[in-house]
């Protein structure tokens, strides 16, 4: 079963009113925020398989799809 960002992803691949551009833009915003939940996640006595990875891994999918490149690595990334 799909996950509800999973289904946003999709949706957001698919839009066809948004340019190439907004999607990569909309993508960005969740996986950041998915990154995000993911770190808190990791510093939290939650268990191992908390779903972020697969969230991440698709909305990478998505945006390599884009042809998006990927952002330049900084200090704080994962």
């Amino acid at each position: 079963m799909a996950t509800f960002r999973e289904m946003r992803v999709l949706e957001i691949v698919e839009d066809a009113s948004l340019t190439t551009d907004q999607k990569i833009a909309e993508l960005r915003k969740i996986e950041s925020e998915a990154r995000g939940l993911q770190r808190a996640a990791s510093e939290s006595p939650m268990g191992d398989d908390d779903g972020w990875q697969d969230d991440l891994r698709q909305v990478r999918l998505a945006l390599d799809k884009l042809g998006a490149k990927e952002p330049r690595k900084g200090a704080a990334s994962l």
